[in-house]
């Protein structure tokens, strides 16, 4: 199985929107409290929230994983369940009057976290969608100790990589055939925080 972080196409190379504080409250665990609390939009103003993944979720995030990627990287029902299961991972999902847009899969892994996947659906692209999720999931892998996150991205989607330098990421190395053994795969880092000297 095969991690990647952006579809072939330009399907999550987003620009960034900012959060927008509501008086929403959504019941959630206190982790992910103060993000459900905050809104932004896409699609000239429709808002949306990021909330944790729920059981209930799968089969749409499945679906929405089979649009985003060519069938090269799409993950199977198994797959999907294990990287959503796997111990250290956590998926936020990105929705609008309960209508999922997107959603992230991330992991720690002692002081390093991980980016699995990343899927927006093709209404909610280049509105910010992407960008939040991004932005939460570093949030919070931060807050579990993560210093620096990685992810993986095909070598011939010039959006994404566009989109992850903009957030910061540096390409780090090369994967031949880190696809099926087909698709050669850049390796993306990121520092998310500084240790403090002194």
């Amino acid at each position: 199985m095969q991690e990647r972080a952006v579809d072939a196409g330009a399907g999550c190379g987003l620009r960034a929107t900012s959060f927008k504080p509501t008086s929403g409250h959504f019941p959630v665990c206190p982790q992910l409290a103060a993000r459900n609390s905050k809104f932004t939009s896409y699609n000239g103003g429709v808002p949306f929230r990021i909330r944790p993944f729920e059981k209930a979720d799968f089969d749409t995030l499945w679906r929405i994983d089979q649009a985003c990627f060519d069938p090269q990287l799409a993950y199977s029902r198994p797959e999907m369940a294990f990287y959503i299961r796997r111990p250290g991972s956590f998926t936020l999902v990105a929705e609008a009057d309960a209508e999922i847009l997107g959603f992230i899969v991330a992991e720690t892994r002692g002081k390093s976290g991980h980016i699995i996947t990343i899927d927006v659906v093709a209404e909610a692209r280049r509105a910010g969608v992407g960008s939040a999720l991004l932005r939460d999931a570093e949030d919070q892998l931060l807050r579990a100790g993560a210093r620096a996150v990685a992810l993986e991205t095909p070598v011939n989607n010039a959006a994404a990589i566009r989109f992850y330098k903009q957030k910061g990421y540096f390409v780090e190395k090369t994967v031949t055939g880190y696809y099926s053994g087909q698709l050669d795969a850049l390796v993306m880092t990121k520092e998310l925080a500084r240790p403090v000297v002194g």
